[in-house]
């Protein structure tokens, strides 16, 4: 709490800050007086490796706020006028920090009926693109990249799903639906048209609703890549849901009304999806069974096998209803 309120020149005694999430960073609502004021995210030490990777994170997101009308809460510089603040944690260790605005309003997540949302979230999405793609990138601009080896395989950020403990045939089916997606993907380019900056992350946990306005938060995971991977993030663990085929064509219908899809970009975006499913399965090999609600986690794998066995026997499943 000390470094909170010297970072950001609160006065200590009217501070409280409340844990809100844990996943890759823990999270922290700070109010002022009882009234909320913005939100710190406190990142574990090695995660975001050079702070110029949080640093340009914030750039982007308050270049985001200032030229789009997405909806985003805008990052609070410190009293040195940095974006990124670090302190001594108490295991040694220096610790670093970002804080936002605080937005009002309820995890997208928490409704019971995220169906109709995915347009607005596809459309939402375009807009984040398009600004991506006009952007020029200031200088000492650094973030990392989603290539798909860093999705799957040995050297995946988060986890190899082959650690996770399918039975052999589980296994050997989501192997070569692993194997049919990759070979799918083997005519995607990094032309200016599909490759970018990207939230990479923008699913409805991602994202806060107020009336019937989005705010888009959590830029954390910002890189290049794949514009088409949002498609696939937008539908994280939802994938083998029986309301995932409308969610899809919901989210294509929002984003073609400002960025035209075609034929070629659905079936990538299909097999994009599959990787992003073995990604999380991949991501719950190295995290804690809480980071996710529990009935989440509890369809994980099963959900996986099972969206494995559709796509092997449509590729295109996920895309065409």
């Amino acid at each position: 709490m000390h470094g909170i309120c010297a970072r950001w020149q609160l006065a200590e005694m009217n501070v409280d800050a409340v844990l809100i999430a844990v996943s890759e960073n823990a999270t922290f609502r700070v109010s002022v007086n009882g009234l909320p004021r913005m939100v710190v995210r406190l990142h574990r030490p090695g995660y975001v490796g050079d702070l110029a990777n949080a640093r340009s994170e914030l750039t982007w997101v308050e270049a985001i706020s200032t030229s789009t009308p997405l909806r985003t809460p805008p990052p609070v510089r410190g009293v040195d006028g940095d974006f990124v603040q670090s302190f001594p944690g108490p295991d040694s260790r220096n610790w670093s920090a970002v804080a936002f605005e605080f937005v009002s309003g309820r995890i997208l997540e928490e409704h019971t009926n995220l169906v109709p949302h995915f347009a607005q979230i596809g459309r939402l999405t375009a807009v984040l693109h398009q600004q991506a793609r006009s952007w020029k990138l200031p200088p000492g601009f650094q973030r990392f990249d989603w290539n798909l080896t860093d999705m799957v395989g040995p050297t995946a950020r988060w986890g190899n799903w082959e650690n996770w403990p399918l039975k052999r045939a589980e296994h050997a089916l989501v192997k070569r639906a692993e194997e049919q997606a990759l070979s799918d993907l083997s005519g995607l380019t990094k032309s200016v048209r599909s490759w970018g900056l990207i939230h990479s992350d923008l699913r409805p946990s991602n994202l806060m609703l107020e009336g019937n306005e989005l705010t888009v938060i959590d830029f954390d995971d910002a890189g290049f890549s794949w514009f088409l991977y949002d498609f696939a993030s937008a539908l994280t663990f939802y994938e083998h849901t029986p309301e995932a085929p409308e969610m899809a064509a919901n989210w294509i219908e929002g984003y073609s009304s400002l960025v035209p899809l075609t034929i070629q970009d659905r079936k990538h975006a299909a097999a994009l999806s599959v990787i992003r499913r073995l990604t999380m399965l991949g991501w719950a090999t190295t995290h804690r069974e809480d980071a996710l609600p529990k009935n989440l986690w509890t369809e994980n794998a099963p959900g996986t096998v099972e969206i494995a066995s559709r796509y092997l026997a449509n590729s295109s499943w996920l895309v065409d209803g």
